[in-house]
């Protein structure tokens, strides 16, 4: 009889750790596909492989993600979440590797190729992507009718393919629905699952902050990079609109300031063509990066602003008048 083979997405969280153990109890070959991207990483989900005895599968889908975060089809969470449209999206790149694996004879491919896609989803637990009809828009659009399996809530959905075939026993899945995790804590007693994160957390755009200062950079520059967004998530950033003198259009420029050595580190790393980089020679203190968003040369005033702020933000020279600055003017790429 041919082994049932199951592509799980893991996420590293409670649900999606539960989902693959109860496949697993089923005696249901689970593999594990994680995600990551500028937003969010996979060592949650790599830790929870881990510990399942399962392969995974990590694919870097971050210049594609972007694209959606600049403009999802079915809009945003909270915050800056378009998470019905990452959700389609992981399930589509899932659905290729299901196709196009099911049946490759290559021992090294054959771990990945599966019957069928599973996910740890729960009905009704998250406002915008897990109520019935988001559960239903999204696995339309993944065009993986019949072959998408949401084991924790299965019997409060529609019968899949696979359970109807009998790969899967309908009667040992799950009815979870809501909000409260008290069946999943139960359930991970039960199986002895004491590593896993907490449901907050994991993905920066479902923070607030974060979400504000992706707002900004969006509308600042439409056309944002990989490198605009990861600067996003150091230091203190300060925006300026400046007026061109010949009065065609302006520049959108920010100042970001260094919280500690770390982020001081990423700041030089991060640093491209016709950024400035401004440190004090002769006092501890942060490192400041300046990026005119539209690539003019950056004024005389923006740096004279980034050298009071960086001497603020250090507590040893605030109040001194003999600040020696070292500037670093970048030309070209790294």
């Amino acid at each position: 009889m041919r082994k049932v083979k199951a592509l799980i997405l893991l996420s590293g969280g409670l649900d999606s750790i539960l989902a693959a153990k109860i496949l697993k109890s089923q005696e249901i070959k689970v593999s594990a596909l994680s995600f990551k991207s500028y937003f969010f990483n996979a060592e949650n989900a790599k830790k929870a492989a881990k510990n399942l005895k399962i392969p995974i599968r990590i694919i870097d889908f971050s210049k594609e993600h972007l694209k959606i975060v600049k403009s999802p089809k079915h809009g945003y969470g909270r915050f800056m979440n378009p998470c019905i449209d990452c959700h389609i999206l992981m399930l589509k790149k899932a659905k290729e590797i299901m196709e196009k694996e099911k049946y490759d004879p290559a021992p090294e491919q054959a771990r990945y190729g599966a019957s069928f896609i599973a996910t740890g989803e729960v009905l009704g637990q998250r406002p915008m992507s897990q109520h019935r009809t988001a559960l239903n828009l999204i696995e339309k659009e993944s065009d993986l009718k019949g072959f998408l399996l949401r084991p924790l809530s299965a019997k409060l959905l529609n019968e899949t393919v696979v359970e109807r075939t009998g790969l899967v026993n309908r009667s040992k899945l799950f009815d979870v629905s809501g909000r409260s995790r008290k069946r999943q804590i139960a359930l991970a007693k039960k199986w002895k699952i004491k590593s896993y994160p907490t449901p907050a957390g994991g993905c920066l755009l479902t923070e607030a902050e974060f979400g504000k200062r992706l707002k900004e950079l969006f509308k600042i520059c439409p056309k944002c990079n990989g490198n605009d967004i990861k600067l996003l998530k150091l230091g203190r950033h300060f925006c300026f609109t400046l007026s061109s003198p010949k009065g065609e259009g302006g520049s959108w420029v920010k100042i970001i300031v260094g919280r500690n050595h770390k982020e001081n580190l990423n700041l030089k790393r991060l640093a491209q063509k016709n950024d400035i980089l401004i440190e004090m020679e002769n006092y501890p203190g942060p490192t400041t990066l300046i990026r005119d968003y539209n690539k003019n040369k950056i004024a005389a005033k923006i740096i004279k602003k980034a050298k009071i702020l960086t001497k603020y933000y250090s507590p040893k020279a605030r109040n001194k008048k003999d600040i020696k600055f070292k500037i670093d003017f970048f030309e070209k790429n790294r």
